[in-house]
């Protein structure tokens, strides 16, 4: 049985991908920080499984702060692969946080890496690198195309995919970056772009709300559906060689674009409950992110099946059941 160890099992990629592994027959190992309360959610029907829990997924406190508690955990667990999915993601609050940023996503990742450098443990690594190092680069962006990161988020970033390539090229450790574009689903966290417009047309078209406040909406994304790209990350651990892969839909759309495909989706017009709020703007916007991921079909033979407008939907339709079912668990 293969071992994997997840950092950042708690989020939206974290979760997807602990379940795609469980059904390969992996042992799971994910890292969690410790707090006065559990982050698990997403992950609570796994754990909630006596069969998988108490078998084949297990929990350990653990920071990417802390160096010497990684090199501990990768020494007892001996995994056969480590995906570092962990870091502050959003790339808002890392121009407030620049320095926890720096730290958690930059050096997060060195410590990982000398940690498995240290124990000499014979394992894959995944490193998730973002479409935020390319920036102010014009899309479309692939593996060759220059960076040029435009938040302290996209910087640190860059930060740990050169260490990656460093590690694999200085010790010879089987180690990927995963370049994803952005990628949403049904556990998206609350403060991020896709889930405030799927969450917000579900809530106005119930009466639960009444307007919604964004930012930048002609900024242009290519938008993919996790659960796909977390398939794409364990392909590349999979391949005899290691290299770095784009993970991408060829596709971009606006904000404004994604409003529309999500109040399309409870027949409501977006521009009658939108407004504009310069508080969510970034110093340093980043225009337009539009991936190539023909890299990765040639050799992973790996490709998107949805595209944005069945992603809003699929993340409308997804808020507006649990509202439902929320107000019935509730009397209303």
């Amino acid at each position: 049985m293969k071992k994997a160890l997840i950092t950042g099992i708690t989020g939206q990629d974290g979760s997807y991908l602990a379940e795609l592994l469980l059904s390969k027959g992996y042992e799971v190992h994910g890292l969690i920080r410790r707090s006065s309360s559990f982050n698990t959610s997403r992950i609570d029907h796994l754990m909630e499984d006596p069969e998988i829990h108490q078998v084949k997924l297990f929990l350990h406190f653990a920071d990417l702060t802390d160096g010497s508690r990684l090199v501990t955990l990768i020494s007892k667990i001996a995994p056969d692969e480590v995906y570092n999915l962990a870091a502050q993601s959003h790339v808002r609050v890392a121009f407030d946080e620049p320095e926890y940023t720096g730290d958690s996503v930059g050096m997060g990742v060195t410590r990982i890496l000398e940690a498995i450098r240290i124990t000499q443990v014979n394992c894959r690594f995944y490193q998730a690198s973002s479409s935020e190092m390319f920036g102010a680069t014009p899309p479309p962006q692939s593996e060759e195309t220059p960076f040029y990161p435009r938040s302290p988020y996209g910087v640190a970033k860059l930060y740990s995919y050169w260490m990656t390539k460093n590690y694999r090229e200085a010790y010879g450790l089987f180690a990927c970056n995963g370049i994803l574009f952005n990628h949403e689903s049904e556990r998206r966290g609350e403060t991020f772009v896709t889930k405030k417009i799927s969450s917000a047309a579900a809530k106005i078209a119930l009466g639960k709300q009444k307007t919604l406040s964004l930012g930048n909406l002609d900024a242009i994304r290519d938008w993919g559906y996790a659960p796909e790209y977390v398939e794409g990350m364990w392909r590349m651990l999979q391949h005899h060689t290691p290299t770095d892969y784009v993970l991408s839909t060829n596709t971009g759309f606006s904000v404004r674009e994604f409003l529309k495909f999500a109040f399309d989706a409870v027949n409501l017009d977006w521009e009658k409950y939108v407004s504009f709020d310069p508080r969510y703007l970034r110093p340093t916007e980043v225009d337009a992110l539009i991936g190539d991921y023909s890299k990765a079909k040639s050799i992973l033979g790996w490709s998107p099946k949805v595209l944005a407008p069945e992603l809003a939907r699929i993340m409308v339709h997804s808020e507006h059941s649990f509202n439902i079912s929320k107000s019935t668990q509730n009397g209303i």
